[in-house]
């Protein structure tokens, strides 16, 4: 009952217009302030009938206009360090078409749990010693980057083109653990990030016909106002909100990932 309504809803009916746009606002926000919302607009899009593949290129329409938007807010508040954030997106961004390649041919059900066991024990290093999250290293963050930080930035890159979601998770934990930043800083140079690969991992799922205009322009209508409340959201409330509401998302997507909710429905 529950799929059929999405399967049979009309695209361009005001019910679908608003989930959507309501979907996208809630991605704009989760992925503003931490990471991984892109799979509440990814679901809808797979429950409306589009196919993974095509989800998976669709959701990048709104994370441009969110990340486009938050990106603004943070440089307008002084918090984004453009230039150091462009050397680290240039790994990034070549990783990420090098990820959108993969993506449009093989499969991610394996690779989805693999994430999600990292994300486990990313939630333990942030308990671990959560002075790094909040504060940074600024010793750390003052040394130029190594070779290492980098080949962590294509890594990353990577994945971000090749399934988005929990993208900035992993931007934050390699920025806070690996490159000293706090966690606010951190998250304005990921939003940054994301802003700029996201429009080559977009040109690969457009070259390959994998992408729903209609669906994911109408969400990303929802995607630019989430990502314009929730940067202003973590500039006031500063690095402490962020790390227990990245924790809540962590240990959320973890669970989605390995079908938690879907074996807790049988009971």
């Amino acid at each position: 009952m529950f799929t059929e309504f999405f399967a049979n809803l009309d695209p361009w009916s005001w019910q679908a217009i608003s989930l959507l746009i309501t979907a996208g606002f809630l991605v704009g926000v989760v992925n503003t302030i931490a990471g991984s919302g892109t799979v509440i607009t990814y679901s809808l899009f797979m429950l409306m009938g589009l196919p993974a593949n095509v989800a998976n290129g669709t959701i990048r329409i709104g994370v441009i206009m969110q990340t486009l938007a938050a990106t603004l807010t943070f440089r307008k508040a002084k918090l984004l360090e453009v230039r150091k954030g462009v050397f680290i997106s240039l790994p990034i961004i070549i990783g990420s078409i090098v990820g959108a390649q993969i993506a449009v041919s093989i499969p991610h059900d394996v690779f989805e749990k693999v994430l999600a066991i990292v994300l486990i024990f990313m939630v333990i290093f942030i308990f671990f010693d959560p002075s790094k999250w909040i504060r940074g290293q600024a010793k750390l963050n003052n040394k130029k980057l190594g070779w290492w930080q980098y080949l962590l930035f294509f890594l990353t890159g990577i994945y971000g083109g090749f399934i988005h979601i929990g993208v900035g998770i992993i931007l934050l934990a390699v920025l806070v653990l690996a490159a000293g930043y706090d966690l606010v800083k951190a998250n304005a140079i990921k939003i940054l990030s994301v802003f700029l690969y996201a429009p080559f991992a977009l040109a690969v799922f457009m070259l390959n016909g994998e992408v729903n205009y209609h669906l994911g322009l109408i969400a990303a209508i929802g995607n630019l106002i989430g990502g314009i409340v929730a940067s202003q959201l973590a500039i006031k409330k500063g690095a402490g909100f962020i790390r227990w509401f990245l924790i809540l998302i962590i240990i959320l997507f973890a669970m989605k990932l390995l079908n938690i909710f879907e074996y807790l429905s049988n009971f």
